[in-house]
């Protein structure tokens, strides 16, 4: 059974701790029913109805307007414990309309929120393209006004629920400036002509991915989110919440690993004894469960810091993300090796895992460009 004593800390109220628990219960008794790894457009489809059926996607899109990001983490990191695939689809209904609850005009909001936190409309944030990644100030996808429209030309790739949202968030150039200020951010619905998905594409831990081109794509100019040339600012502003809650679902992969390891080393016997009587076997139980506390501390201070208000959140978040994701990546490096053979089967929770955290290592900013959103936030500090 995961730790769960991290829910003393003060970083938490009494409301955290009833959503957590409650959370927990419902994972037990829904998550493997409507998991199917060989169906995984099925089973988001299936995990997005029920958790809005539940009423967890309101978290996602708070009516209110305002993000919980502790909520959002331990909605995260619970789900990660019981299967990556339920993580996501809880996660990808935040990230993909993130920027409409935080920008978007309220009838724009109330045209695809409902749907959303119902669990009706699939969400995705399309970002990324294939010559931008990390670096968002060199997207080449193009909006161009003409009259009451925009038309949409260029492409986007490993977007996540590609191919089967009902609505995406799309960040296109403008041209007021170069660089990032010339980025503005537009809601298309996946029906629009001049859409369509190019490339399904396929990773180590099978998601919903997909490569999408625009081409003529018109929308109205009343799906622009907030102003022209305000996209880089709210694609920022989205992701300076959401890379927290990354770390949190690498905090849920974690605590998974350590306790599927706890049980194998207390009942394989090795050289006449318990493999966990080992001290090597011991070693690698306490760095795990010290990884594991240190991440949860970085991950609960960052949600903690965006939810109290504090000026700058930009550097825990990417602290954070940084954090729990490489250490869970160690963690369950050490439950593989201590499983043997049988950390390697296909199929089994250490090799599952080991597919499922790697990715975290790269989306929503790559461990290496974290490290340069904090070298270069503590440089711009007055000394």
């Amino acid at each position: 059974m995961a730790d769960k004593t991290f829910l003393d800390w003060p970083f938490f109220e009494d409301r955290h701790r009833a959503l957590a628990e409650e959370i927990d219960r419902w994972a037990a008794n829904n998550v493997a029913a409507l998991v199917d790894h060989h169906d995984v457009d099925g089973s988001c489809r299936r995990l997005v109805a029920a958790l809005g059926e539940a009423g967890f996607l309101d978290y996602s899109a708070p009516r209110d307007g305002r993000f919980d990001v502790r909520s959002l983490c331990l909605v995260r990191e619970t789900l990660a414990r019981y299967d990556g695939l339920a993580d996501f689809a809880f996660a990808m209904q935040g990230l993909g309309t993130g920027p409409l609850t935080l920008a978007a005009s309220e009838d724009m909001k109330e045209r695809v929120l409902p749907g959303v936190r119902a669990g009706r409309i699939l969400a995705a944030f399309a970002l990324t393209e294939p010559e931008a990644g990390s670096d968002v100030a060199e997207l080449k996808l193009t909006a161009t006004q003409e009259g009451d429209h925009y038309r949409l030309d260029g492409e986007k790739t490993w977007i996540s629920n590609g191919g089967i949202a009902g609505h995406y968030v799309v960040f296109a150039r403008t041209g007021e400036a170069p660089g990032a200020r010339g980025l503005s951010a537009f809601s298309v619905p996946a029906d629009t002509p001049g859409l369509t998905i190019a490339e399904r594409l396929e990773t180590v831990a099978p998601h919903p991915l997909a490569r999408l081109k625009f081409e003529n794509c018109r929308i109205p100019a009343e799906n622009l989110i907030g102003e022209r040339g305000a996209g880089f600012r709210i694609a920022m502003a989205t992701l300076d919440i959401f890379r927290s809650t990354v770390g949190a679902a690498a905090l849920g992969f974690a605590r998974r690993a350590l306790d599927v390891t706890l049980d194998r080393v207390r009942t394989r016997r090795l050289f006449g004894a318990p493999l966990a009587d080992l001290q090597l076997t011991q070693t690698a139980i306490a760095e795990m469960a010290t990884d594991i506390d240190a991440s949860a501390l970085m991950v609960y201070r960052a949600a903690w810091t965006r939810d109290t208000g504090a000026p700058r959140i930009t550097r825990e978040a990417a602290m954070a993300k940084m954090v729990a994701t490489e250490a869970a990546q160690g963690v369950i490096d050490r439950a593989v090796q201590l499983h043997g053979g049988e950390g390697v089967r296909a199929g089994s929770v250490p090799e599952t895992l080991y597919r499922d955290i790697r990715a975290l290592r790269i989306y929503e900013g790559a461990t290496e460009v974290q490290k340069l959103i904090i070298a270069r936030q503590l440089l711009a500090s007055p000394t």
